[in-house]
């Protein structure tokens, strides 16, 4: 590589860190060509950005970070890294279920919000962050649950009522 385009391609990736909600840093080592297109297709499909990079590379774009050191042994050997942009916990997702068919694939750490998560946060805690569309349905239902309760609350006089009435119907005829 030139100069010139290590330059270049240390602005792509301190460009794509800066516009990341996530990042996802990997080991593919042992993998087959056919197994990495695999995994690029399912990160292409969920929108999440899939890059084999220089570790030393890495290491520049990121040198003006503060949570950067924290990286050092996630930058060595060979390194992809997958970066969420709007939806953090995708690219972690598609690593965790990647990996139930393909073992080889080894998580080296990520990246959220600036804090550096190893392994075992990558996949049992960014993982299982709920996505977009379920926080949505949790704070949905969270918002819609006092109204249901008001509704049961105006409802149960009337249904007492029947429930007495309904009872004394059975007394009647038993």
């Amino acid at each position: 590589m030139q100069r010139t385009e290590k330059v270049e391609a240390i602005e792509v990736l301190k460009g794509r860190f800066q516009k990341m909600t996530s990042a996802v840093f990997l080991d593919f080592t042992g993998m087959t060509v056919e197994e990495v297109s695999k995994l690029r297709d399912a990160f292409r499909a969920k929108g999440v950005e899939y890059k084999v990079v220089k570790n030393t590379l890495v290491k520049q774009a990121l040198s003006g970070e503060a949570w950067s050191a924290r990286l050092g042994k996630a930058l060595k050997g060979m390194t992809g890294i997958a970066w969420s942009y709007e939806e953090p916990s995708v690219a972690a997702k598609v690593v965790k279920d990647f990996k139930r068919e393909n073992e080889k694939l080894q998580v080296k750490a990520g990246v959220l919000e600036g804090q550096v998560l190893d392994a075992a946060g990558v996949e049992n805690t960014l993982a299982n962050m709920p996505g977009k569309d379920e926080a949505r349905a949790m704070l949905l239902a969270q918002m819609i649950a006092p109204a249901q309760r008001f509704v049961m609350l105006l409802n149960a006089p009337a249904r007492e009522m029947v429930g007495v009435l309904a009872a004394k119907q059975r007394k009647d005829e038993g």
